[in-house]
């Protein structure tokens, strides 16, 4: 059973996020386009589940798969699209997860997606704070239940990312 964790910002997830990502570059080489550090843990001062969230944009995503052996030899498990069409997901650590993948091709509104929540939260503290008290308190009071946790988060989240879309399109 996994356990809900949600810490203080740790200045070293941007070194473990740059480890990881040359390892994955070693990898995939020229199918990679670029890969970026998201989620909580890519935004200093935002307490975070620490589980580094990597973003690899790729040129071929269903390419990816022909890499899932390699992948697995340093840690990850593939787990497909899982849920979202056109993208491959891969974990890092079972039940203590220190990792994900979200692999998109290039022009994946998933990708725009994510850039925009990190960017947001980056350049809005106080939304960041919000965010990172309400995960807090959920992870407080669901700690073996991350289900819940993820429910009790996922309003303010929409909220935010459609703040975030419009702002990073207005940045055009």
């Amino acid at each position: 059973m996994r356990k809900v964790e949600v810490v203080e910002f740790d200045q070293v997830w941007s070194v473990l996020f740059d480890r990881e990502q040359k390892m994955i570059r070693n990898i995939l080489r020229e199918e990679i386009h670029d890969i970026f550090h998201i989620g909580s843990t890519s935004v200093e001062n935002l307490p975070a589940k620490p589980v580094i969230d990597i973003m690899p944009v790729v040129y071929h995503v269903e390419l990816v798969d022909q890499f899932n052996e390699r992948l697995e030899e340093i840690g990850y498990v593939a787990k497909g699209e899982y849920g979202l069409p056109g993208r491959r997901y891969f974990t890092k650590g079972g039940d203590n997860r220190t990792h994900h993948l979200h692999f998109y091709e290039v022009g994946h509104e998933g990708i725009t997606r994510h850039l925009a929540f990190r960017d947001y939260l980056r350049n809005h503290p106080a939304e960041a704070t919000k965010y990172g008290r309400i995960k807090q308190a959920n992870a407080s009071q669901y700690p073996f239940n991350m289900e819940a946790y993820i429910q009790g988060k996922s309003s303010f989240a929409s909220e935010i990312e459609q703040k975030a879309l419009h702002w990073y399109e207005n940045l055009k």
